[in-house]
């Protein structure tokens, strides 16, 4: 029986807002932004546990404000696919390929969903903010081996972090480092899914 895949979302199918949209919309640059934001309300409201408000209210550690409704139609309006990455989703579905999402990310999935129709290829149901649990905690990937009743070597792994990669190699989970849709597509050939 084929793996099922597991899929990172951010910079591995689609655009992350936060590398380019959200320092431009501040006039800041990547590094800048890093220093000046709340790591700690990102990481509660990617987890579930804090209200967008709330996020937004202590996006950045000196508490400035900024005009919320204007920040969050930019971030809304910027997904897109990576290059090659929907007609690559597209193909492994047509050959009936079970794949779901396994990513760190807030409610805003849902503005990705809205824009790209992501659940066409892949299902939303690891998302942190539902199960509260974040790559690369070993938790998140049990969890979502369990709920789908597969082991662990059963599932295929795919992300843009080495970190969560080494993560899942650790529970016997098989893993592709991402780069870009043509060195993952001669990866998953190899492994007979295409």
């Amino acid at each position: 029986m084929p793996p099922t895949l597991l899929w990172d979302v951010m910079e591995t199918l689609v655009t992350d807002p936060f590398r380019h949209v959200m320092p431009r919309f501040f006039g800041l640059s990547l590094p800048q932004l890093l220093a000046a934001k709340n790591q700690h309300a990102w990481i509660a409201f990617e987890k579930g546990l804090s209200s967008e408000e709330t996020y937004l209210r202590g996006f950045f550690q000196d508490g400035r404000s900024f005009d919320h409704d204007a920040f969050r139609a930019r971030v809304r309006a910027s997904y897109e696919w990576l290059p090659g990455m929907r007609e690559l989703l597209a193909e492994l579905r047509a050959r009936g390929r079970a794949m779901y999402a396994l990513s760190n990310y807030p409610v805003w999935y849902t503005w990705i969903e809205e824009r790209l129709g992501m659940s066409k290829y892949v299902q939303w149901d690891f998302v942190s903010c539902r199960t509260g649990l974040r790559k690369p905690d070993r938790r998140a990937y049990l969890n979502a081996a369990a709920c789908i009743g597969r082991e662990p070597c059963e599932c295929l792994f795919v992300d843009d972090r080495s970190d969560n990669c080494d993560a899942a190699r650790t529970l016997a989970m098989d893993a592709l480092l991402f780069k870009d849709s043509g060195s993952l597509r001669v990866e998953l050939k190899a492994r007979n899914l295409l």
